[in-house]
């Protein structure tokens, strides 16, 4: 019997600190304030995904630290950061 792999794939959007609103457990970044991997601007993140990864300047961070719907990232004390702190996060779909 062959071995059938499952579709997975990444999407990556790209902003920053300074384009979230709110203070503490309501600072969010909108889908339409970042870029996708082409470079375009994002409308909504991926409907249906299993995980994402957030990347704070760089570095990935736990689960706890976010949480994401197809509008809106949150970031819980995020506006305590630099506004030139970039920000990343990776859908993998499948």
């Amino acid at each position: 019997m062959p071995i059938v792999k499952p579709f997975i794939a990444g999407r990556k959007f790209t902003s920053t600190a300074g384009a979230g609103t709110g203070t503490g457990a309501t600072f969010a970044i909108a889908a339409t304030a970042f870029t996708d991997d082409t470079g375009a601007a994002a409308t909504a993140f991926p409907a249906s995904f299993s995980y994402y990864n957030l990347y704070i300047n760089a570095l990935i961070q736990t689960a706890d630290t976010s949480t994401a719907t197809t509008t809106t990232l949150t970031i819980p004390g995020g506006d305590v950061l630099d506004p030139a702190t970039p920000i990343t996060v990776e859908f993998v779909v499948t």
